[in-house]
């Protein structure tokens, strides 16, 4: 199976410093990144590591999900999937931590009523390697089908 790479380039001290995320098997681009915008509500232009892990969870949530609606017998018109991670001080530990993540889906399926694709969705949480990977973090899930 395939490996992907990122490489971070990092210069200066956390709080004063900055570095670059390159995401290097697809070459799609090079980030910014850096401890104040990755603390502050606006990222600015810049990414965090819990922008990349919310847009590897949504898009490996909705590749499971999408192999489950068709395993159930569903047939898949549309899925809009968002990850949002949530970041923040660990009381317990000290530190910094991921406090969360939550996984909404808005989906078109044929052949599939809300029951099922609740069902389905509920597996692909728990199925998909991305979810796997942070197994210890909560995730909740909302997911309703549309018509």
């Amino acid at each position: 199976m395939a490996t992907r790479t990122a490489r971070t380039s990092w210069k200066g001290t956390l709080q004063e410093g900055s570095g670059t995320t390159e995401l290097a098997s697809s070459g799609l681009g090079t980030f910014d990144v850096s401890w104040p915008k990755r603390t502050s509500d606006a990222a600015d232009g810049s990414t965090s590591p819990e922008e990349l892990i919310a847009a590897a969870h949504a898009s490996c949530f909705a590749m499971a999900f999408s192999g489950g609606i068709a395993k159930a017998g569903g047939t898949p018109q549309s899925l809009e999937v968002t990850a949002d991670v949530g970041f923040g001080p660990d009381k317990e530990r000290g530190g910094f931590h991921i406090t969360g993540i939550t996984l909404t889906v808005r989906g078109r399926v044929d052949g599939m009523d809300a029951a099922a694709f609740e069902q389905a969705a509920q597996e692909a949480k728990a199925g998909c390697p991305v979810s796997k990977a942070l197994t210890g973090t909560e995730i909740t899930l909302d997911a309703a089908l549309e018509s």
